[in-house]
Formats: C-alpha cells, structure tokens, sequence
C-alpha cells in the first residue's frame, strides 16, 4: 500500500441532533432515517452488520440485509443451519449497525432476538424471486465445499428437481427479529463533536439521553 490510511480524513457537515427534535419511540425516528436513506444511498439504504457471539463468547460480524421494521423488531432473513444462525441459537442476542455515509449518520441496535412466524417467512420467501428461491436450497451456508464447481452442479440438480413447479420455502431458511433494548443515533458533526441521542428500553418504556461524542 502507498497511500498513507492514518491520513485519511474526513470532517462531517450533518445537521444538529437536538432532544427537542427526538419523538417518545425509537422506531419513528429509525425510519424517518431509514427513508432518508433509502433515497439517498439507493439499493444499499439496507445494508447493516449484523454481530453475534457463538458459545465461547466470540463475537463474528458479517453485513445482512434488513428485510422489516415495526414496533416489534428489526427483520432479517438466513439459513437457521449458518454459522449466525448455530450462534444465535446459542446465544439469542444480537447487534447491529447501518452506516450511511453520504448522511454522515450511523444507528446502532442491541437486542434479543427470535423466530419470526413461519407465516411471516413463508411470505416473504415467495416474494423473491425464483432464483433467490433456489438458492435457499442449494447455498447449504457455511458449510466447507471444495470448489466452485460443486456448488454449481447443486444448482443445476435443485432446477431440474423443482422444473415447472413452486419452490417451497425450506424448513432450514427463515427469518429473525431483533427485538431492541437499545437504539443509538449517531449524527456526524465538524470537528468530531458527533450527535449521539441513545434511548434504552427500562421498566416496559423507552428512555433517551443524550452521549459525549
């Protein structure tokens, strides 16, 4: 490498985060953002890194996709047999965090997290399209393979199984919702002095405060 990366730089010119601007509930204020992202970084608006622990309490971070939102959580959708999914079975708690940088704003999530009913992942499966179906069944993920040759001869044996036909959605393969205790805000601002608005979930309400930067 010749470029010198502890000289790269950039300083942030977001607007203000102020408590008068916050609401009550987290979720409103993550998708006014979520939106605001959306239109600003197109198809990676729902890009986040999801970070587990497995049982030895080693943490693996990986970047996923946001599939939903509500009141309830946060969607994300895997093979149940990939390692996140062998660690959140372990040890069901999670975070993530979403990255904007042409916002200059980054949110951050802790929680635990749970199935999401078979119905909600029947649903979105047969929203995707046939090939994404297919892989479902031919990624067996995180597993060992030899080569890239295996994984292509999979997928033409699961096209001629399933020619003609609907592809069901695997028993394997579904989703998850974070369901949040913590929600962190995080707008870029000059010289370092960063917004930072976190609300935590205590005694059944959300609570916010303000974070040095």
């Amino acid at each position: 490498m010749t470029r010198n990366i502890a000289d790269i730089r950039r300083d942030y010119e977001g607007g203000r985060l102020e408590e008068s601007m916050v609401p009550a509930e987290p979720m409103v204020l993550f998708d006014e953002w979520l939106t605001l992202a959306l239109d600003s970084e197109g198809e990676d608006g729902n890009v986040m890194t999801l970070a587990t622990v497995d049982s030895q309490g080693l943490p693996h971070a990986r970047i996923v996709l946001l599939k939903g939102s509500d009141e309830r959580g946060l969607v994300f959708y895997t093979n149940y047999h990939s390692h996140k999914g062998s660690e959140l079975a372990n040890v069901p708690h999670a975070a993530l965090v979403f990255w904007w940088p042409s916002l200059g704003r980054q949110i951050r999530v802790e929680g635990r997290v749970e199935l999401v009913a078979e119905d909600e992942s029947d649903a979105y499966f047969n929203s995707r399209p046939r090939a994404s179906q297919l892989g479902a069944w031919v990624a067996t993920q995180s597993v060992v393979i030899p080569d890239r040759h295996w994984i292509e001869e999979r997928q033409h044996r699961f096209e001629q199984a399933y020619e003609g036909q609907d592809i069901p959605r695997p028993v394997h393969w579904g989703g998850y919702r974070v369901v949040p205790d913590m929600i962190e805000f995080w707008q870029g601002q000059p010289s370092r002095l960063h917004d930072r608005i976190r609300y935590e979930y205590r005694d059944e309400s959300w609570r916010s405060f303000r974070l040095a930067p």
